[in-house]
């Protein structure tokens, strides 16, 4: 072969044309792999500068460069319209499944209860949901509505439509989509901190899930829609991303869209738009850029909108409980607000480690294989003991509403049978305190056996094979607690009012406590205990409510829960399921305080084989094959020779595998003997080899680098800051090993005394 010079180089400047074309795939990851952070956003700062450059070329070009500047919101404008719907819709399925476990609306089989009653004539506004057009399904089949005959009927009834709805939620998600169980939080946190999970946020994923977190939340199990929403939010993220190059084919600027997504979640799920971006910020994200803050308020704003016009809670309000409170709270109520505050902090923690010993278990043992035998039988469990008593018989969140509301006149319910004083003659609004009745201390006790088997049931049913989100379980065993509190000091405020503490503000006559805002804080409380969140919580609280003045109750009790969880164990409930799954997250919050250095963290360790390294231009096409058919290292490093060790840079295994591939096929000349070089000119070789194989373009010249003697706490900090997947370890230019994220986590669990290989993925 007595080429030239000149035309060897350009016979490899094929290739390197060829390559301004990435190959198919090329930057694109495996499944269960990191994303390189600093690869994606150079690569988007590339496609920026391309775009600017050329939109000064031609109209055309520029009005390209704008749609591509707007895409940005067009994605979040589908997001809140999607996620909006679907929440609405969810919303108005679960009301009348719900509904369907009692009884049928004659005139509209597809009303629920509330809306068959508010179309009748029939009703009184003392019996407003009794009307004849809802009927039990007792009394349809037999006739008779009351009697032990009607009640166990219907009790057999509950049970039975209860386990239908289970059985097709855990079959839909075994059948269909195994990723759509579980409330997804755990798992979008590792997705958003660089982690490649395919099919999780699938189409598949999306319409299963939407359609099994109705049934399962209809099926009466201790478990909220608010999580999953969250998951259904980022799938449609998922499914907008795809249609924009820009985002499908970066997965940096694809987290960006999810964490705006999971924004939209939260605010679809609670009505509470910038409790969702903080949520997001907060809870959610890994990376936040200032950018992604103005996006995710847009796409809550959507989200917000399209649902307050679906206008699912008939109220004409986008927030689930509304409270309308008169009286002010006094400095001396804080107390018992602290005190639900550790209560919530207590709660939070026995929660964590009850349902993570519970999960273990059935990991670790015989249990895991029947996944529909066990839904079917909590279940049943739940079904069974919710029945008898009325506050857990319904919904979680009419629950909570009730126990958020304060007694006016017009209520109904058993919470408000207080003894009226008959000479009292005061605005119907301003209603004093008043001795506690029968229908109260009756309310009570049953609240007491609700707040026991609200505690045990959601142990064992957070973590099974449906979608179950966690957020309104802890908001009701909070608000169950809060308002049985409320009702003592209430009557304590009554009954004692000449007492030094209630002198201030009890006038006798003048209402001084209000139970239901007690049930708010411990809500609160309770949340925060499990999630250990505190800025947004207390946001979505109020914007929850509509409660603005009680900020400072619940940031108390917010708080005191977080510091009295955090002295048990840091992790919230979210953490612990991404440790329990071996997850790769490395926690923004977790303090790394070991002298170790990267030398005792790099591989290879001591007596381990030299590592796998490429040379620049002394390796053959067979060499590399070879390598990458014996290691599933992600990637290898290039070094100048094997004696001089000097570090070139580093490649990227995927990138080589389709480099060779496609030069095989592509490139005459090429074949196991060529020699693969990284540098810029061709190496001198006699005539009669092979033609050499130009790769510098896939080569990463400026790797990510450290020396043996950096302190560790600093390589972990750049690997959480800079969202790395690897960092090679020099001295003095010399390279001498190489740290990969897992190393590092590895190192974190042995530090903390955990067996290290319980974080890998599993």
């Amino acid at each position: 072969n007595g080429a030239t010079p000149t035309e060897e180089m350009n016979g490899a400047g094929n290739l390197m044309d060829f390559l301004d074309e990435p190959f198919p795939d090329v930057s694109t990851y495996e499944d269960f792999h990191t994303i390189d952070w600093l690869r994606e956003k150079s690569r988007d700062t590339d496609r920026h500068r391309k775009i600017t450059s050329k939109s000064k070329e031609s109209i055309w070009e520029l009005i390209k460069s704008l749609l591509d500047a707007w895409s940005g919101w067009v994605v979040m404008l589908l997001i809140g319209l999607l996620s909006g719907t679907l929440a609405g819709v969810i919303d108005l399925a679960v009301d009348w499944m719900t509904d369907l476990k009692e009884g049928v609306c004659l005139s509209a089989f597809w009303y629920s209860h509330e809306q068959c009653c508010w179309t009748s004539n029939e009703t009184t506004f003392d019996d407003r949901d009794k009307c004849p057009q809802w009927q039990k399904w007792a009394e349809l089949m037999t006739g008779h509505a009351e009697g032990a005959g009607a009640y166990v009927l219907n009790y057999f009834l509950y049970i039975l439509w209860a386990l239908l709805f289970s059985f097709l939620a855990v079959s839909l998600v075994r059948v269909f989509a195994p990723y759509a169980c579980g409330s997804g939080i755990p798992e979008i946190k590792t997705i958003l901190s660089g982690f490649i999970i395919r099919g999780y946020l699938g189409k598949w994923t999306l319409l299963i899930k939407t359609v099994t977190l109705v049934l399962a939340v209809s099926s009466g199990l201790s478990l909220g829609k608010e999580g999953p929403l969250v998951h259904v939010a980022c799938c449609c993220g998922n499914l907008f991303c795809s249609l924009f190059s820009k985002y499908s084919k970066n997965e940096g600027k694809r987290r960006e869209v999810l964490s705006a997504a999971a924004a939209a979640g939260v605010s679809v799920a609670f009505g509470a738009p910038i409790g969702g971006v903080l949520f997001s910020l907060e809870e959610v994200s890994y990376y936040f850029p200032l950018k992604t803050l103005w996006r995710s308020f847009f796409a809550a704003l959507v989200a917000a909108f399209t649902l307050r016009s679906i206008n699912p809670f008939g109220n004409s309000r986008l927030v689930l409980f509304y409270v309308e409170y008169h009286t002010p709270w006094y400095m001396a109520e804080l107390v018992p607000f602290i005190l639900l505050g550790v209560f919530g902090g207590l709660w939070g923690t026995l929660f964590i480690r009850a349902n993570i010993a519970w999960c273990r278990r059935r990991k670790t043992t015989q249990l895991g294989k029947y996944p529909v035998l066990e839904v079917i039988a909590v279940t049943g469990i739940t079904a069974v003991l919710a029945y008898p008593n009325p506050y857990t018989r319904r919904s979680t969140s009419e629950l909570i509403s009730e126990l958020f509301n304060d007694c006016g006149a017009l209520e109904s319910s058993q919470l408000c049978d207080y003894i009226n004083n008959p000479n009292m003659s005061r605005p119907v609004d301003d209603i004093p305190d008043r001795p506690a009745g029968p229908g109260v201390y009756n309310a009570l006790w049953q609240l007491a056996l609700a707040l026991i088997f609200k505690i045990v049931i959601t142990i064992f049913t957070f973590g099974m094979k449906i979608p179950s989100g966690l957020f309104i379980p802890s908001m009701a065993v909070g608000a169950i607690a809060g308002r049985i509190v409320g009702i003592a000091v209430e009557q304590m405020a009554y009954h004692h009012h000449d007492w030094i503490i209630f002198k201030n503000w009890c006038r006798p006559g003048a209402d001084c406590v209000t139970p239901g805002l007690y049930a708010m804080v411990g809500a609160a409380a309770c949340l925060g205990g499990v999630t250990r969140m505190t800025v947004s919580l207390v946001v979505i609280m109020f914007e929850l409510t509509g409660g603005l003045e009680y900020i400072v109750p619940l940031m108390a009790a917010a708080v005191t829960s977080k510091w009295v969880a955090d002295a048990f164990g840091k992790e919230g409930i979210y953490e612990s399921h991404i440790q329990l799954n071996g997850y790769p997250y490395l926690d923004v919050r977790d303090e790394f305080t070991h002298r170790t250095l990267a030398t005792d963290v790099m591989r290879p360790r001591r007596n381990d084989p030299p590592l796998a390294v490429l040379t620049q231009d002394t390796t053959t096409v067979e060499d590399v094959e070879t390598l990458i058919k014996d290691t599933d290292y992600n990637g290898f490093p290039v070094v100048v020779s094997r004696e001089s060790e000097r570090l070139i840079g580093f490649v990227q295994r995927r990138d080589l595998t389709l480099a060779i591939k496609n030069a095989r096929q592509k490139q005459d000349g090429v074949v196991s003997s060529s020699v693969v070089y990284f540098t810029e000119d061709a190496p001198q070789l006699p005539a009669s080899n092979p033609q050499p194989l130009k790769l510098r373009r896939i080569l990463n010249l400026s790797p990510f680098t450290v020396t043996d003697h950096t302190p560790m706490e600093t390589v972990v900090d750049i690997f959480r800051k800079l969202g790395l997947r690897q960092c090679l370890v020099t001295r003095s230019g010399r390279l001498l090993g190489i740290i990969t994220k897992k190393d590092v986590l590895r190192h974190m669990a042995q530090m903390m005394n955990q067996d290290p290989e319980s974080i890998m993925f599993n």
